[in-house]
């Protein structure tokens, strides 16, 4: 098994080490994070950041980038309070991917990528037309993290998501809705059914509830 070090890591060419430790902790949410400027302009990013902070009351955080370069997404959901999540479709993994060029504020990554800006319910950040599963979040804190990253904390107001991914329990079939995921920097990948398990309890070996393809 290879075995690297810290300062292995440390040494290794920028590139090189970008890739290696994007990819260490495996596969991550692939979303699109819609946001609006003052003026009405409208912003969309893809993130592989999004994590679940907790359930009552419903938080989700995203980490951004150190803003010692403009950020969009960041500047735009500070001035309004509120931004979106909107599951990435497989189908659409090219267009998301596009979003991480380099835009211009006067240029819409909506129109530019091939995506439609929907709002709903007089929610003031854009939501993805496409996206089969999204969020409305408000802002409630930033951390900030030691190397210039923040940790953005978000209260769930609204969930649009298609009727085929509500499981009866509340549990997300994210297959059904054609969720895709992401690896690394770039890599996009469509996910198979899960292997689901029950509560887990002592003394009481889990027993899968529904198998996978490759399960």
């Amino acid at each position: 098994m290879r075995h690297l070090t810290a300062a292995d890591i440390k040494n290794f060419e920028r590139i090189y080490r970008l890739n290696l430790v994007n990819g260490l902790p495996g596969f991550k949410p692939a979303n699109l994070v819609g946001t609006a400027a003052p003026d009405g302009a409208t912003n969309l990013a893809v993130f592989s950041s999004a994590l679940h902070l907790g359930s009552d009351p419903a938080l989700l955080g995203i980490v951004t980038r150190p803003t010692t370069v403009p950020r969009h997404t960041y500047q735009n959901l500070k001035s309004s309070g509120c931004y979106t999540l909107n599951h990435v479709p497989v189908t659409l993994a090219a267009q998301a991917h596009y979003t991480s060029a380099d835009f211009g504020p006067e240029i819409s990554e909506f129109e530019e990528c091939g995506f439609t800006a929907v709002f709903r319910d007089d929610f003031p950040a854009p939501y993805v037309a496409e996206s089969a599963l999204s969020i409305g979040l408000r802002l409630r804190e930033e951390l900030a993290i030691h190397n210039g990253t923040v940790l953005l904390v978000g209260t769930v107001e609204h969930v649009y998501l298609r009727e085929e991914g509500l499981r009866d329990d509340g549990t997300l079939d994210l297959t059904a809705l054609g969720a895709a995921c992401i690896s690394g920097l770039d890599g996009y990948h469509e996910v198979l059914p899960p292997v689901r398990f029950g509560y887990a309890r002592p003394g009481q070996p889990p027993v899968a509830q529904q198998q996978g393809m490759h399960s």
